[in-house]
């Protein structure tokens, strides 16, 4: 295995730390906070084998959890992607998996009729998903995601996978959908898991993320909505950023390189 490490322009000594405690970790100092996507491309540029694995530093992985994984995924060979169980800091399991974004499932969030109709409206927040069953798992988060190296050649350059202009929220909901698009979803499974904090790197800079998660919500929609929902995109776009400045209680910037 090859464990390859983007400090985006830390200042808490992390690079430092690695250099001296952790000398084969091949470290990637670009200078500057790339953002998430960006970050993850230059990480799979360098990487040489067959199977990639994002992960995100506010995890803790267990003994043995890779090679499970890699076996997992080696054995179902009609998917691209693997996912699994996320424990959070009280030992619950945490809903990680969602639907694609489309309108019809975000007016159903918007609205409560997802609540109310889950089986018609709540396609998005998945509620009724079993986290204890293996199953197919439209969009996991991206905490941790197995690729098939074989999978993303399908569907662009494996060095190069993430779209950049999703810099940190929706640009592994832009590659899963193309992913399952070519041919090669994503697999959920409960036969291990690793523990989640959850959100310890957004939450440092909360309202700016707010901003940068809805305005990726509105890219994501123009890239991918269909010939009937763009006529309606002018409306999300201008409830999607009111609800920003809502719940930031005011305009932010976002992210910015």
């Amino acid at each position: 295995m090859e464990i390859l490490i983007v400090d985006n322009a830390s200042t808490d000594g992390s690079a430092e730390m690695v250099q001296a405690e952790f000398p084969t970790v091949k470290l990637i100092q670009p200078g500057r906070n790339t953002g998430y996507a960006a970050g993850n491309n230059l990480a799979f540029a360098e990487a040489t084998g067959e199977w990639l694995l994002t992960l995100n530093p506010d995890t803790e992985v267990g003994e043995g959890v890779l090679e499970q994984a890699v076996r997992i995924l080696e054995a179902r060979t009609a998917y691209g992607v693997l996912s699994c169980r996320f424990i959070g800091p009280e030992g619950e399991t945490q809903a990680s998996v969602r639907g694609f974004p489309t309108l019809k499932s975000l007016f159903g969030e918007l609205t409560g009729l997802a609540r109310l109709a889950p089986r018609s409206f709540g396609d998005y927040r998945l509620s009724h998903f079993d986290y204890e069953t293996e199953q197919p798992a439209p969009q996991p988060m991206g905490t941790f995601l197995l690729f098939r190296r074989e999978a993303l050649e399908a569907v662009g350059d494996p060095a190069k996978p993430f779209d950049e202009s999703f810099p940190i929220f929706f640009n592994e909901v832009d590659l899963l959908l193309r992913l399952n698009q070519a041919g090669w979803p994503c697999l959920y499974t409960p036969q291990f898991s690793i523990r989640h904090h959850g959100g310890m790197s957004t939450r440092q800079v909360r309202k700016e993320m707010i901003w940068e998660s809805h305005r990726s919500l509105v890219r994501f929609l123009e890239k991918h909505a269909t010939r009937r929902e763009r006529k309606w995109l002018g409306v999300v776009k201008m409830l999607a950023l009111g609800g920003a400045f809502v719940r930031a209680k005011g305009y932010r910037e976002g992210f910015r390189p």
